[in-house]
């Protein structure tokens, strides 16, 4: 790649479903954003899926479609990023196979997200192989495109600093393969669920991205708001309230300030707050929304989108294992 061409940015997310907004304000948004300046790779990780899932694979489908059709809708654009499904790129399987000649067990081991997915999932078996070695598989799915840049927030860089080193290691034995990803920074703001704990589908406390007003209304009503603000007339404390917490990601300055002020003189009620709340967010989401219902009457949009994606995908990959296999002295160019 000369110095004029785009960087290239990777990243990928796991097939649960429908997007929601903890997803798109951690994650998707940015996408969107990073395509407009360097050559993206988004992924839907169905292989990881499976690393948990594997029990019951029987959702990967439908939460596929769905995860792509939420991508596109939220403004990914597949003329300008490149989209895909892992599984159907086999190449990203023989390098985490490559990698996992070359990687301490150890290693594994110490990785944060190994430890909390455990914490987390404690409900099922994860003492499987293939959960060991999701790192080494999150590696193979970096490297395999050569990538400089993985979105992340600045809690998640300790995850990358392992393909790092994977990296470091492979180019000391084989020869300068691989580019070391970095971390991009990203603006990952905090979105609560609706409980005030971390918005996740296992929690069940998730606002969908393409939600129709009526489930948004509904929905935001069951929220949690400040636990000392017993009675209407009693002033509420904005700051460990998630109605202001959502306020903050789709109300103006003005909005804001006005709310702050009047729930801490109580000229404001949690149910009024949660119906002006409802319909901000209603007319935030609105366009998205409309291009998911547009996407939903003409599925080939997403299949479409990820059968190119795959093409393109498959190229890149392709021609990185060629230098793998040379690097490693495993190519046989007499039986070709």
């Amino acid at each position: 790649m000369n110095s004029q061409s785009p960087q290239t940015v990777l990243s990928g997310l796991r097939p649960t479903g429908r997007v929601h907004l903890g997803n798109y304000f951690g994650a998707v948004r940015n996408w969107v954003r990073l395509q407009e300046k360097y050559r993206c790779l988004y992924f839907v990780a169905d292989w990881h899926a499976l690393t948990s899932d594997y029990a019951d694979p029987s959702k990967i489908r439908q939460a596929t479609f769905d995860a792509v059709a939420d991508w596109i809708a939220a403004g990914l654009d597949p003329k300008r990023s490149t989209i895909f499904l892992q599984s159907e790129v086999k190449e990203h399987a023989e390098l985490h196979l490559l990698l996992s000649m070359i990687t301490p067990i150890p290693w594994l081991e110490r990785v944060p997200s190994f430890k909390d997915q455990q914490q987390e999932l404690k409900d099922r078996d994860l003492n499987t192989f293939g959960f060991l070695g999701y790192p080494l598989l999150q590696t193979a799915d970096v490297i395999i495109y050569r990538a400089h840049f993985v979105p992340v927030g600045e809690d998640q860089a300790s995850h990358l600093e392992l393909s790092r080193e994977i990296v470091r290691r492979f180019n000391n034995f084989y020869g300068n393969v691989f580019p070391e990803p970095q971390p991009l920074f990203t603006e990952t703001p905090k979105v609560p669920g609706l409980d005030g704990r971390k918005m996740s589908k296992s929690y069940g406390n998730t606002i969908p991205l393409t939600a129709s007003a009526d489930e948004i209304r509904a929905l935001v009503m069951t929220m949690f708001t400040d636990p000392n603000r017993i009675r209407r007339q009693d002033p509420g404390n904005p700051d460990i309230c998630n109605l202001f917490q959502f306020h903050k990601l789709f109300s103006d300055d003005a909005t804001i300030a006005r709310v702050d002020r009047e729930c801490r003189t109580a000229q404001i009620g949690c149910v009024d707050d949660k119906k002006l709340l409802a319909e901000i967010m209603v007319e935030n989401l609105r366009q998205i929304r409309a291009r998911r219902e547009e996407i939903d009457r003409d599925p080939s949009i997403v299949w479409d989108a990820l059968r190119e994606g795959n093409r393109i995908a498959r190229q890149h990959a392709s021609e990185t294992l060629e230098l793998v296999r040379k690097a490693m002295k495993i190519d046989f160019p007499e039986l070709r």
